[in-house]
């Protein structure tokens, strides 16, 4: 008789039914996080003095045009409070389900800390120039823009059994030519044309030494944002400061933004979403184009099967490394996308390390998001909110500014080995595969 879990429950016929440990463990960790919760708002709630707050749902302060509205705190923090001690009891009875509802149940406390987390912050302020609270959601549509542009090639990559660890590179190269062409061409749109070209080319070494020399593919990554780095360094080396010859190499022309009529006039989401420019919108079509390939057509279905078993694809007739091979190079002209954003996205001139490390966060949103592009995108979204969460409360003294800038990356390393807990990446990632 084999030896059976010590969680068990009887049934209504008197038999016993033993529980999955991994169900255990999901419960446990479930209550843990949500008594964290709890406790934490009710930190929040009893050491807040004055819970008044300003606030404005603008992206910036203008009080001419839009003056900030005061609100009461505690409206917020309370109610935030009973929704995670909801939570607890839920988790601790064993009904937050895996469905649609246990992912809502998970958002609403994710809202309720946010929000009980953002009144504390800014409330025990003086009104006389108390620092406003302003809407951080545009802000965060446009950081996460290059980080979904990144995890969308992740995804594409390795659903087709080919490790991106390049993605950085990818961008560091994106955005250089991105303005290099730019310049050339005095238009922005071309400067996308060029990212687009640079993210293709980077795609190519990848599929080139993974799948035609069989290299290590976690060590082919590294070499190429090596590669990437230094050659962006050297090439930004030889144009001249002379400003006769840098406004035809690094002075490209911005992105403007893109007001749609009607939809932007929607209160709050928007001049969030439809108040955007160019790339952004690019970004809302590429999240939606790659799950429709990749979970609706054939060819995803071939790219989903030479990543999780591509000898069974080629018994049935399936290219394998033709299929990897349109992966890669898709995966890397979005990536070009993405690097395109740091320069006529966003700066405007090229410099070095211009996309400062977001490649790496990008692959971290993609394992948080399953290898799946809606959730992957979820959870670029989730860093990008952190980064525009750390500008703001930058000016205020609650938090140390060294805790707050290092916020982004402890909540990637929480969310990619904790919250997330073990995901399965696609069985054949990273394996090369030779025709016997």
């Amino acid at each position: 008789m084999g030896r059976m879990s010590a969680a068990t429950a009887v049934s209504s016929t008197g038999a016993v039914a033993v529980r999955d440990r991994a169900d255990v463990q999901r419960q446990v960790k479930l209550a843990v996080v949500y008594g964290l919760v709890l406790v934490t708002l009710l930190a929040f709630a009893l050491t807040t003095s004055d819970s008044t707050v300003w606030y404005t749902l603008e992206e910036r302060v203008n009080r001419k045009e839009s003056p900030p509205v005061e609100a009461n705190g505690a409206l917020v923090l309370w109610p935030a409070v009973a929704v995670a001690a909801v939570a607890v009891a839920l988790a601790a009875l064993n009904r937050v389900p895996r469905s649609w509802v246990g992912v809502v149940v998970h958002g609403l406390v994710g809202v309720a800390f946010f929000a009980g987390f953002l009144v504390w912050v800014y409330a025990d302020q003086a009104n006389a120039g108390a620092i406003v609270m302003t809407n951080p959601l545009p802000g965060t549509i446009r950081l996460a823009t290059p980080l979904i542009f990144g995890a969308l090639a992740g995804v594409l990559c390795e659903r087709a059994g080919v490790i991106n660890i390049a993605i950085e590179g990818q961008f560091l190269m994106g955005a250089f030519f991105a303005a290099v062409a730019s310049s050339l061409a005095y238009s922005a749109e071309m400067g996308l044309v060029g990212g687009v070209l640079a993210g293709i080319g980077m795609g190519a070494l990848l599929g080139v030494f993974a799948m035609r020399y069989l290299v290590n593919q976690v060590v082919l990554g590294v070499v190429l944002i090596a590669l990437a780095t230094g050659l962006s360094s050297f090439l930004l080396s030889q144009i001249p400061n002379d400003p006769d010859v840098k406004q035809y190499l690094n002075e490209p022309l911005i992105l403007p933004r893109i007001e749609v009529p009607v939809l932007s006039d929607i209160p709050v989401l928007g001049p969030t979403l439809f108040n955007q420019t160019l790339l952004v919108y690019l970004m809302y079509l590429c999240v939606v184009l790659v799950s429709w390939l990749l979970f609706q057509t054939r060819w995803g279905l071939r790219v989903r099967s030479v990543g999780e078993h591509p000898k069974a694809a080629d018994t049935v007739g399936i290219k394998v490394n033709r299929i990897r091979w349109q992966a890669v190079l898709l995966g890397g002209a979005l990536a070009g996308l993405g690097g395109a954003y740091f320069t006529v996205g966003s700066t405007g001139s090229f410099d070095n390390g211009a996309s400062a490390g977001n490649g790496f966060i990008a692959l971290a949103a993609v394992i948080m998001g399953r290898w799946h592009p809606v959730f992957a995108s979820l959870a670029a979204l989730f860093f990008g909110f952190m980064w525009t969460l750390q500008a703001q409360l930058a000016f205020l003294d609650k938090i140390p500014g060294e805790l707050l800038r290092a916020s982004p990356y402890l909540a990637t390393v929480i969310a990619v080995a904790g919250f997330v807990g073990r995901v399965r990446a696609p069985a054949a990632d990273g394996e090369p595969y030779v025709k016997s």
